[in-house]
C-alpha cells in the first residue's frame, strides 16, 4: 500500500511541488527539505514587521507578509505571500509555508511543508509533518513527530503495518482536514483530504478521506456535596 502525494495533495498549492515529483509515499519528501532549500533559497524578506520580531538571513519571505512582536524566524525558511505570523510563533530549521497561512500564537514549525491557505492558529506544534491546502489545525493540536522509544516511525494501515524508515515523522494532513482543539496525532499518522478529528482525540494510523473521527466520551454528573 502507498501514499502517494496526490491522493492528499493539490501540488498545484504549493509554489514547491518539484519536492513530491516521483515519490511513491508523501512522507519521503521529509528529508529532502534541508537540501532543497540549501540549494534553491536566496534570502529576501519583504515582509512587513510589527514591532521587533526576529528574523534571521536564512529566510526567504513574500510581499504582504506580517511578522509580529515576538515571533521568531530561525531558518532556513522559505515563506510565501500575504501570510500571518502571529506573536510567539517559533519558526526553526528547514520550513517552507505556502501563501495566505496564518502561522499561529505560540506555534512552533521544524522542517515541515504547509500549503497554501492552511491556518494554524494558536498553540500547536507541527514537526517533520506535512499539511495540506486550507487545512485548520484548532488550538493546540500536536503532531507528534518521535516515538518514545526513538526506533522508526512506522504507519498502521488497515491491512499491513508500513515501515518509513524515518526516526522523525508526524503527520500528512490532506487537502482541507479539520483536526480539533487538543487532538494529538501520534507519529505516522495520515489523515485523508476533508476529514475531521474530533476534539481531544489521540489518532494513530490512517484515516481515510471524508471521514471522521469521533472522540465518544462520558460525563457523569453527580450532586454537589455542601
Amino acid at each position: 500500500m502507498n501514499f502517494p502525494p496526490c491522493d492528499f495533495l493539490d501540488l498545484a498549492q504549493t509554489a514547491h511541488a518539484e519536492l513530491f515529483a516521483g515519490l511513491e509515499n508523501s512522507w519521503l519528501v521529509l528529508p529532502l527539505i534541508g537540501p532543497y532549500l540549501q540549494s534553491n533559497l536566496r534570502p529576501q524578506n519583504d515582509a512587513d514587521c510589527i514591532g521587533t520580531p526576529y528574523v534571521s538571513d536564512k529566510v526567504c519571505i513574500g510581499k504582504g507578509t506580517t511578522i509580529s512582536h515576538g515571533a521568531t524566524i530561525i531558518g532556513p525558511a522559505w515563506i510565501g505571500e500575504n501570510c500571518e505570523i502571529r506573536p510567539g510563533c517559533y519558526i526553526r530549521e528547514n520550513v517552507i509555508v505556502g501563501d495566505n497561512v496564518v502561522l499561529g500564537n505560540s506555534c512552533e514549525f521544524k522542517n515541515c511543508i504547509v500549503f497554501n491557505g492552511a491556518q494554524i492558529p494558536h498553540f500547536s506544534y507541527v514537526g517533520d509533518s506535512i499539511v495540506g491546502h486550507k487545512a485548520h489545525l484548532a488550538a493546540g493540536v500536536i503532531l507528534s513527530n518521535m516515538r518514545l522509544d526513538q526506533k522508526p516511525v512506522s504507519v498502521f494501515a488497515a491491512s499491513e503495518t508500513i515501515e518509513t524508515g524515518l526516526r522523525k515523522f508526524g503527520a500528512v494532513i490532506g487537502d482541507f482536514a479539520e483536526i480539533g482543539c487538543n487532538a494529538v496525532l501520534s507519529p505516522g499518522s495520515i489523515i485523508g483530504r476533508r476529514s475531521l478529528v474530533y476534539p481531544g482525540a489521540q489518532w494513530r494510523g490512517v484515516l481515510p478521506a471524508e471521514s471522521i473521527a469521533r472522540l465518544r466520551q462520558q460525563i457523569d454528573v453527580i450532586a454537589r456535596r455542601s
